[in-house]
Order: structure tokens, then sequence, then C-alpha cells
């Protein structure tokens, strides 16, 4: 495993302390999965001095695509982390970032190839659970962020999870998968993880100028989820692609953009619901 700094880099064991673990999961991509985890993990820093890990749970690596210019330490394998069973907490592997209170793990190819890796093993689907235990002990918060689909890393972080928020298009497309990532939760909830619940949905990407197309899918989109539909909506913003580009998350790249603001609102909301 790549050597990574020691644990004493990041926060100490305080008694009493156990992260709240947010899941950030979607059947498909370019709904803004990434960007959401990246702003809340960031605002709950930021704006809250909450002790916040990010892990990125998608192969692709685009956490650390989008902050790589604020991590400041090597880190080191998510995917040896879990294919040795979880022994190694994850807050051992994870980098800090200039942003206090932030920690990141760092995009790792491995994880391509861990499913198959974990295939054949009993407890496969916990094994992200037995990694974050400890480190729950030195954060307040840990977004995970899923690949887009349904596969066992997606499962992992749902068995390991207390709440998944789900970021979703304003389309009919977009919104197709929602109800099949609920159904997943059920089938955690029954069989391996009792807590987890559905935070809620958050409609990214709206484009204030279709506002007839908006209108409509809301109206559906209230309609069959009610309280599940978050009131806080993601508009398209170009604030965002300018951060990413800049490997920043958008509160040091654009402070006063509109999505800096809506992101602001969303996390406040999570951390009254949690």
């Amino acid at each position: 495993m790549t050597a990574a700094a020691p644990l004493a880099a990041t926060p100490v064991t305080e008694p009493g302390r156990r992260a709240f673990v947010l899941a950030i999961a979607a059947q498909k991509g370019g709904v803004g999965k990434t960007t959401t985890s990246v702003s809340l993990a960031s605002a709950w820093a930021r704006f809250h001095g909450l002790r916040v890990l990010l892990v990125d749970l998608d192969p692709q690596g685009h956490v650390d695509l989008a902050v790589r210019q604020q991590i400041t330490e090597p880190g080191g394998a998510l995917s040896s982390v879990l294919a040795d069973r979880g022994a190694t907490p994850i807050g051992e592997i994870a980098a800090s970032t200039t942003v206090e209170n932030l920690w990141v793990t760092r995009a790792d190819a491995g994880l391509l190839t861990i499913e198959e890796r974990l295939a054949g093993r009993i407890g496969r689907e916990t094994v992200l659970r037995r990694a974050m235990e400890r480190s729950r002990e030195h954060f307040d918060v840990i977004v995970l962020d899923c690949p887009p689909n349904l596969g066992l890393l997606t499962i992992n972080a749902l068995v390991a999870a207390d709440r998944v928020l789900v970021p979703a298009e304003p389309s009919p497309l977009g919104l197709a998968g929602v109800h099949g990532l609920f159904d997943a939760v059920n089938d955690v909830r029954d069989q391996l993880n009792d807590q987890i619940e559905v935070l809620g949905v958050v409609l990214t990407r709206m484009d204030g100028r279709n506002t007839r197309t908006n209108g409509a899918v809301l109206e559906s989109v209230q309609r069959t989820m009610g309280d599940m539909l978050l009131p806080v909506h993601v508009h398209v913003d170009a604030a965002l692609a300018q951060a990413q580009l800049a490997g920043e998350d958008v509160f040091a790249h654009r402070p006063t953009s509109r999505a800096a603001e809506q992101y602001q609102e969303l996390a406040e909301i999570i951390l009254s619901r949690r």
C-alpha cells in the first residue's frame, strides 16, 4: 500500500464522537454526484467547523480531480484497504487539504478491479463499514462519493452509511433510476443495515431557461416523492465547471456564485435532517 501520513495527521479521537455517514449515490453519471459530494464536504468543513472525511469510491477518481490543487499529501490506496478486509482504518490513508478540517481519499485505479477481488469473499458487502468503524471516532461527517451504478462498491457504501442523498436531473430520464436506488436501499435495510434511510433527493443541473419543463417536472416529482424532494435545487452554473478546471471547491473559486450559495444552503438543510 502507498505510504500515507500517520494517523496523527487526522483529527484525534474524542470520547463520544461518532461520525454521521452520508452516501451520495445515483444510478447514472452526469447528475452532479461528485460535485455535490465535494461541495457539501467543503461547506461542512468551511462554514460549520466540522471534521469531514470525503471518500472517493468511484474508480474514475473525480473527487481527486475536482480538488487536486487543494490536496497537500500523497495519501494511500483505498483499494488496498478494502482488499485487506478493512483492517486499516480509512483515516490512515486519507490526505489532508488546504481546507481546514477536510480530508479526502485519493484517486485509485485499483478500485477498477476491487469488486472482482472481493467477489468471492464472505462479508464482501461489509468491508467498507469495517474500514470506517475506527475512523468514525476521528470525524464528524464522512461523505461517500459512490460510483454511478449499483455495484459492490455502492452496496458497501449503503451498508456503511446512515443516510443516502440522491442527486437527480430534472428530466424523466434523469429521474428514471431514482426509484431503483430506493429499492436497493430497502433491500440493504432488510438484510445488512437496518439503520439506513434515504435522506432525500436533490435536483441538480436545473436550467433557468426551461421554466415550463422545470415546472412540469417539479410538479411530477413533488407528487410522487413528497417530502423526499429537498427544497433546494442546484442550478446550472459555469462556476462549478470553472472550479473543477481549477482543481478547487466552488467556495474557494467562486464564493459568491449562485451554486456556492445553493450548496451552502443544501449543507445546512442536510445537517438539520440527519
